[in-house]
C-alpha cells in the first residue's frame, strides 16, 4: 500500500455535502483507504478574490493506485460530482488535489509531486499538519501560518 494525502476543498452549493460526497467517493474505490480526516476549515479564496470562501480538508489514504491513477480517480469523482471548470481559481464545487504519494517526486504534462503550490497556501497546510504533523513539518513555511483567512468550522463530516 502507498500513502498518499489529498486536499479537498468547495466553495459552491452545500460546501458540507460536497465534502461528504467527495469522500463518500473515494471510499467507494476498493484500492483507496481513508485513514484519517482533517477537520474542516472556512478560508478566504486564493487568486481570483471575487467568491464564495471555501470549505477545506486535508485527507490522509493508503492506496494500490500509482499516482496518475490516483490523480485521473480525483478528476473522474470531480466531474461525477459536477465540477465545471471555467476561471482558473474560481469557484467550484469540489477540487480534490494530490499533494503528496509515498515519497515520490515527478514532475509530468498532468502531475507534479509534491503539489507545487501547497507549501504557500494555509489552506493547504494547516489541514495538512492537523493530520500529518510529521509529514507536513518539513514543508511548512511561517509566512502561511499568518492570518490568511482560516478558520477551523465546529462541524463533523459523515463519510
Amino acid at each position: 500500500m502507498h500513502k498518499a494525502y489529498l486536499s479537498i476543498g468547495t466553495n459552491i452549493g452545500n460546501r458540507e455535502t460536497n465534502l461528504e460526497n467527495a469522500l463518500k467517493a473515494l471510499n467507494k474505490s476498493a484500492a483507496i483507504k481513508i485513514t484519517r480526516v482533517s477537520g474542516v476549515y472556512e478560508t478566504d479564496p486564493v487568486g481570483f478574490e471575487d467568491q464564495a470562501p471555501f470549505l477545506n480538508i486535508a485527507v490522509a489514504l493508503e492506496t494500490t493506485l500509482d499516482p496518475e491513477t490516483l490523480l485521473q480517480t480525483g478528476l473522474a469523482i470531480e466531474n461525477d460530482l459536477g465540477r465545471v471548470r471555467e476561471i482558473r481559481w474560481g469557484p467550484r464545487l469540489i477540487d480534490i488535489d494530490l499533494l503528496l504519494y509515498d515519497d515520490v517526486i515527478q514532475q509530468t504534462e498532468t502531475l507534479e509531486l509534491p503539489h507545487p503550490r501547497m507549501n504557500e497556501r494555509a489552506f493547504v497546510m494547516i489541514p495538512l499538519q492537523e493530520i500529518a504533523p510529521t509529514v507536513a513539518a518539513p514543508l511548512l513555511r511561517k509566512e502561511i501560518l499568518q492570518d490568511q483567512g482560516i478558520n477551523k468550522v465546529d462541524t463533523k463530516l459523515d463519510w
